[in-house]
């Protein structure tokens, strides 16, 4: 279970990886936020599943869960705005 544990944390973790990659090599501020939103999500999605066995009882698995679901609602509300504001003000120059 350990081992499945690590592996699940460690996808999350390179999940993170390309996420912070794209944000960084993106020409434009939509293409960064779609891979900085998706691998983010994904990433901690991971790493949850990696965590819930080792959570050790049912409240601290729910509340793990509740943090992942938190993020990914947040996530989008937040990328949807920034979103919203770029197609407003238009591209830099």
């Amino acid at each position: 279970m350990n081992l499945l544990s690590g592996l699940l944390v460690g996808a999350g973790v390179v999940f993170f990886v390309a996420g912070t990659t794209g944000l960084w090599r993106f020409p434009d501020t939509l293409s960064r936020l779609h891979a900085l939103t998706k691998a983010d999500g994904l990433g901690l999605g991971l790493i949850t599943l990696g965590l819930l066995p080792l959570a050790g009882g049912v409240l601290p698995a729910l509340k793990l869960v509740l943090v992942w679901l938190l993020l990914l609602f947040s996530g989008a509300i937040a990328a949807q705005l920034i979103a919203e504001h770029q197609r407003r003000v238009g591209p830099p120059e």
